[in-house]
């Protein structure tokens, strides 16, 4: 198995007549790494993805895999695999001849493709299962048949576009772990294409966020989730409570931002440091998960007045709608240790949270999935 190598894009660009697709991407992806790039549909991941493939040929900018620039270089001559969301497995042929296409096409003997194709089995944990056809098979097994085919083709960089999407939410769960686990087993360098956030999270060394062909933000998802560099990364990436509003003052990395729902104090964002300043226009975002019900004690800057419209329960977490008489709604969600216990609709309740935990940034789009 070759190693991983490193994948560079220098002011990628890529544009279809008037559509600009992908613009001025700047992405460093280490040998070895799983990086994930995130977004809604439509946000250029995919194009990223096809461009260092090879099937698409950028704009302007550059392509370098192992420090190598790929001008010129077609998708079969490139050190690349690509999974697609289909998987695309042949189903005339069975488990191992599927793994074993690649070297097939390049003449290799069966006794030798038989051996290798055993080897892969192994990795993915389908020891035995080589004579089965595609159809015999549950829909995780697919997906890591469709991995070990690309594993023989021995490419130092393994792309892959949304395998998991078409999988129920148990098995697309299991099947991150899995997906993790072999990639750390063959050491190989993951560029992976979700519209998850879970998925991302989860599995990813680095993430890059995507919008409208923009990359919006790169970091570790400790990093996207607790420090966003956006109001779109904020509301994009799990969930969020936004307030829109203005800042009245600028305190020890701290601003006070005047919202409907009165004057709340927040972090200010790395990304947004020296932006903000009293008077400016701001976002103010509080995850539901940083609400707390119990409001004893905390400053007046960190209570919001609420009244109670609703409730979910999801077994572990118990979700509040909440809304201020401003008509603004919000949400807050509890974990459930075994008596979560809500209120019911039309209970005024006074929520706080840490002013730590929420986040201020400068206005900008927000995510319509959020």
């Amino acid at each position: 198995m070759n190693g991983g190598v490193g994948v560079e894009l220098d002011g990628l660009t890529v544009q279809f007549d008037d559509f600009v697709a992908v613009r001025d991407a700047d992405v460093r992806i280490e040998p070895g790494e799983f990086f994930s790039f995130l977004g809604p549909s439509g946000c250029g991941k995919t194009t990223i993805l096809r461009t260092i493939s090879g099937f698409l040929q950028p704009t302007a900018g550059t392509v370098r895999i192992g420090g190598k620039d790929m001008a010129r270089i077609g998708p079969n001559r490139r050190p690349t695999a690509l999974i697609f969301q289909n998987l695309a497995l042949f189903p005339l042929m069975t488990v191992w001849e599927n793994i074993a296409f690649a070297l097939e096409m390049k003449k290799v003997g069966v006794a030798e493709r038989r051996r290798r194709a055993e080897e892969l089995l192994a990795l993915i944990a389908l020891e035995g299962q080589g004579q089965k056809y595609v159809h015999e098979l549950s829909g995780g097994q697919k997906q890591r048949v469709a991995i070990a085919r690309a594993l023989c083709a021995e490419p130092s960089v393994l792309l892959l576009d949304e395998p998991l999407s078409a999988l129920d939410l148990k098995l697309r769960q299991h099947m991150r772990s899995e997906l993790r686990s072999i990639q750390r087993r063959v050491g190989l360098t993951f560029i992976y294409i979700t519209h998850d956030q879970g998925e991302a999270l989860t599995m990813s060394d680095h993430v890059a966020v995507m919008r409208e062909g923009v990359i919006e933000q790169i970091g570790d998802g400790r990093t996207i989730y607790d420090d966003p560099a956006s109001a779109f990364v904020a509301s994009f990436v799990g969930e969020n409570n936004a307030f829109a509003g203005r800042v009245s003052a600028i305190r020890d990395g701290m601003a006070l931002v005047e919202t409907a729902v009165g004057s709340l104090a927040a972090r200010i964002a790395t990304a947004a440091k020296g932006r903000l300043q009293p008077g400016a226009e701001a976002m103010l975002f509080i995850r539901p998960e940083a609400l707390d019900i119990d409001a004893e004690g905390a400053s007046d800057e960190a209570v919001i007045e609420t009244t109670v419209v609703g409730e979910e329960f999801e077994g572990p977490n118990l979700h509040l709608q909440l809304e201020h008489r401003s008509g603004t709604r919000l949400r807050a969600s509890l974990v459930n240790k075994g008596a979560a216990r809500g209120a019911s609709p039309g209970t005024a309740l006074r929520v706080a949270f840490d002013p730590a935990k929420a986040v201020a940034l400068p206005p900008g789009a927000l995510s319509e999935e959020e």
